[in-house]
């Protein structure tokens, strides 16, 4: 009592309330009913009013933000306080750095602690002394406590009895096991969305499915001690939650998150819900329980979600997407083992081509590989219709009963909502049945709730009827037979116009785990990992310079060749499209077509003269010399007394020069019309 002067009377006295957690403060009263009645020891000891400070109940003293201490230090060092009671020090703090930061504080401008243990000066050395003593066995303290509990929690959870939380579609059964929810429309909502990812191999793709079809999911919503299903339109993160939490494969896991501390404003600051890799995990136990999923089917789901990241890592497939480019986030590179990225070119973007660019991205050194994509594309594609043609029969059955089954599983949530929600309005009615009429206050809003789960209801049958006005019939015989005639012949179906292109990367991503390309000696050489470990080995002849879909073929490469010799580009076009040739895109020739044709293949322009330069002549210049009937000329060409040359039908005639001199002068004229009938008789028109 001697360590009390006037000096600290004269100023505050201020107590200090904290409760570590939540949790205590519900629980724990009577530590907190104590640490209020400081407040009359106070008193008792001269000061008039106390200062309460209780910011910081529900707070943590092992270094993180505490509002109510920071301002407690802030009137210490402004000499405002005389004496700063607590129920202990570890009240004050858990942590040493803050523990002897207001020790030196008191120290400096003179203010005493006091607990239920006696009052103390923090500048005489034995008090000094005392107290640092009092903050390590708290700090201590701490720590052994926080150490028994993590271990005890840790082997509560190798044996698979620790449930911090129940996942939706679950709940406890006694202390230490779990059961699916007895709520048969929270379970098959949760099988539904498993169906459709096993459908559509895509965890976007299913919620963009169930938002189209207003399929709601549950989802759980806790009160204090109470737990509750809520029905919510689903969002991303509620279907990925769903379809990779190991609880529904049947596992116990524990220890798949993990907390980081780092300092902020000189603070500690607790992160959580950092996700840790599957080799990291604490727990692990298979057929734990039973799932909605079997294990086996939960592993193999997990990698197709690790295959659909794109942008992951070179080992990631990445999602099928947009493109024609059938084998994107198949191919790897057998040179360097990197993945092979796909390139559109063109107009439109139809051309697609293959290559791999790591090294040279990373590294800046040569590209190792760059094909084009169309016959490889083919080259696989064959390879897989060859393998799955028999699977085509089973196919068609699973398309005809997934086109049945897809309309009865809406039709079957809607009428579970349904049956949900006229169960909440009865349950609503009779609440309000049960209150005193005269309560307004309280049947008022019970009214209130009533008339919103009858609007529910209404909203409800509306969605049922019209999923029941939107039933696709079932299948006739005749469409079953086309179906089944359909999947027999799978090349059919695969080249078929409905089929897309995201259609068959489906079905190539699903037999095929990877292809290793490698080039050598002007040919690709493929090895397609098959899923289930076998190997096929293919070989693709790889295309020269200039050759690729849109190229002309070699015929009309070797006419224009010809025909530029002989002709100008004008009527070189005419000479095509009198044969019917087309240009590699199907189009008519031009006079403009044939010169940038020529150009690109380095021939020549055709040169007023060059024929004579070359001792040629035309038809017509060979039969004016002769002083003969073009017609004439021709039956000669026909009866080899001349040898001339043409391109092709209908193109000019290439006639030597050296040839027409030689018959110059002589007797052309027949004795008589040629015949091919001897008997004919000649007409004598004299």
């Amino acid at each position: 009592m001697t360590k009390i002067a006037t000096d600290h009377l004269a100023r505050e006295a201020i107590v200090y309330i904290r409760q570590s957690t939540p949790d205590q403060l519900r629980q724990n009263h009577e530590s907190r009913r104590r640490q209020y009645g400081l407040a009359d020891r106070a008193r008792g000891l001269g000061w008039d009013e106390p200062v309460i400070i209780d910011e910081d109940l529900g707070r943590s003293g092992g270094g993180t933000s505490r509002p109510g201490f920071e301002r407690l230090l802030v009137a210490i060092c402004e000499g405002r306080v005389g004496i700063v009671l607590s129920l202990e020090a570890s009240r004050l703090a858990r942590n040493g750095r803050d523990w002897h930061t207001l020790l030196e504080f008191c120290a400096l401008v003179g203010c005493l602690l006091g607990d239920e243990d006696g009052l103390y000066d923090p500048r005489l050395p034995n008090d000094r002394l005392l107290l640092g003593m009092k903050g390590t066995l708290s700090e201590m303290e701490l720590s052994t406590l926080r150490q028994r509990s993590v271990e005890a929690l840790r082997l509560k959870a190798s044996r698979g009895e620790l449930f911090l939380g129940v996942a939706v579609g679950y709940v406890k059964v006694g202390r230490d096991r779990i059961a699916k929810d007895p709520d048969a429309r929270v379970r098959e909502a949760i099988d539904l969305v498993f169906r459709k990812f096993a459908e559509f191999r895509s965890i976007r793709q299913v919620h963009l499915w169930l938002r189209q079809e207003d399929v709601r999911l549950p989802t759980v919503r806790t009160a204090g001690e109470e737990r509750r299903i809520v029905w919510k339109p689903p969002v991303y993160g509620t279907v990925h939650k769903l379809l990779t939490n190991p609880v529904y494969g049947g596992a116990y896991a524990f220890g798949r998150t993990e907390s980081r501390v780092t300092v902020e404003n000189g603070r500690k600051r607790v992160r959580r819900g950092f996700r840790r890799d599957r080799a990291e995990w604490d727990v692990l136990i298979p057929d734990h329980h039973e799932g909605y999923v079997p294990w086996d089917e939960f592993e193999r789901n997990q990698r197709l979600i690790a295959d659909n990241a794109n942008c992951r890592g070179l080992m990631a497939r990445g999602a099928v997407r947009r493109g024609d480019a059938l084998l994107a986030g198949l191919l790897r590179c057998g040179h360097c083992g990197r993945r092979v990225h796909v390139h559109y070119s063109g107009t439109r973007g139809y051309c697609v081509r293959y290559g791999c660019q790591g090294a040279h991205l990373n590294h800046g050194t040569r590209r190792c590989i760059a094909f084009g994509g169309l016959r490889v594309d083919t080259v696989v594609g064959d390879a897989v219709l060859r393998l799955l043609s028999p699977l085509g029969v089973e196919a068609a059955l699973a398309a005809i009963e997934g086109r049945e089954s897809e309309d009865a599983e809406l039709r079957r949530q809607a009428e579970l909502a349904l049956t949900q929600a006229r169960y909440e309005a009865d349950l609503a009615q009779r609440q309000y049945d049960a209150v005193d009429p005269a309560n307004r206050l309280v049947a008022a809003e019970l009214e209130r709730r009533w008339n919103d789960r009858l609007s529910e209801v209404r909203r409800q049958e509306e969605r049922l009827a019209g999923r029941r006005a939107t039933r696709q019939e079932a299948l006739s015989c005749a469409e079953k037979q086309r179906l089944m005639a359909l999947g027999d012949d799978l090349p059919m179906a695969w080249s078929h116009p409905d089929a897309t292109a995201k259609t068959r990367k489906s079905i190539l991503r699903a037999v095929l785990e990877e292809i290793v390309v490698t080039l050598a000696d002007g040919r690709l050489d493929l090895l397609l990992h098959w899923r289930g470990g076998d190997h096929t080995r293919l070989s693709v002849p790889r295309n020269r310079t200039g050759q690729h879909r849109w190229a002309a073929s070699a015929e009309v490469v070797d006419l224009v060749r010809g025909l530029a010799r002989q002709l100008p580009d004008s009527a070189i076009a005419a000479t095509l499209n009198r044969l019917g040739k087309k240009t590699g895109r199907g189009n008519s020739w031009t006079e403009v077509r044939v010169r940038t044709f020529r150009n690109r293949r380095g021939v020549a322009v055709y040169r007023p003269g060059e024929m004579a330069e070359r001792g040629e002549l035309t038809l017509t210049d060979a039969a004016e010399r002769l002083g003969i009937s073009k017609t004439t000329m021709l039956r000669w060409i026909a009866d080899d007394t001349i040898k001339a040359t043409q391109v092709c039908k209908g193109g000019p005639w290439a006639i030597p020069e050296a040839q027409v001199a030689a018959l110059h002068g002589t007797d052309l004229q027949p004795a008589r019309p040629r015949t091919v009938d001897p008997n004919q008789e000649l007409l004598d028109l004299q």
